[in-house]
């Protein structure tokens, strides 16, 4: 089942806001989800397994790295790809 995901990292205690958030989005990509960046958050589409796994890893390496707070919401009644399947 294919899913969506509104994301949004929030690297804290940190001068340099856009290089995690940048790091994070590119783990998501190099696994091979669909990422669409936005001005407050990202969208993320992917198979609901991979989606959680790969969110969960690049959230253990941000976390690693600086405190951070991820804000995630999570559908499968608003997937494009779902939606483009009843068109």
């Amino acid at each position: 089942m294919n899913i969506d995901a509104e994301v949004s990292l929030y690297p804290l205690r940190s001068a340099d806001l856009a290089e995690p958030i940048a790091r994070f989005l590119g783990q998501l990509e190099q696994a091979g989800l669909q990422v669409e960046c936005g001005v407050m958050s990202s969208r993320v589409t992917g198979e609901c397994a991979d989606l959680f796994r790969v969110l969960g890893d690049a959230f253990e390496k941000s976390a690693a790295e600086s405190e951070v707070v991820l804000v995630m919401k999570v559908s499968n009644a608003c997937c494009r790809h779902n939606m483009e399947n009843q068109s």
